[in-house]
């Protein structure tokens, strides 16, 4: 995902995080300068859902606007498919193998 925040704000014409942390407060979501710096510099590790609402809310947009799907980083992130080995045609049962029960 790629944080959209500062685009979003600068729209709004938003240009300081200190404006936005404001704008937070007077709509109710007190920031701390520390935590309105990481938000605004950089992409959030987490983000709690009433916040994402209050800034939305504050922007006059959607989540969606704000978090960016990236599809082709999911995509480059996944395995490599195995490569097909030659498998034997048949598969015999082993006999005789002593398995544990499951406890009950």
């Amino acid at each position: 995902m790629r944080w959209n925040l500062r685009m979003k704000a600068a729209e709004r014409g938003i240009w300081k995080s200190t404006e936005m942390r404001r704008r937070l407060a007077d709509a109710g979501l007190e920031i701390s300068a520390g935590k309105m710096s990481a938000l605004w510099t950089g992409t959030p590790t987490t983000i709690r859902l009433d916040d994402l609402d209050v800034i939305c809310a504050v922007l006059a947009c959607e989540p969606t606007e704000l978090l960016i799907r990236e599809p082709e980083k999911v995509a480059a992130r996944a395995p490599a498919p195995p490569e097909t080995a030659a498998v034997s045609a048949t598969v015999a049962p082993r006999w005789g193998q002593h398995r544990t029960v499951p406890p009950a």
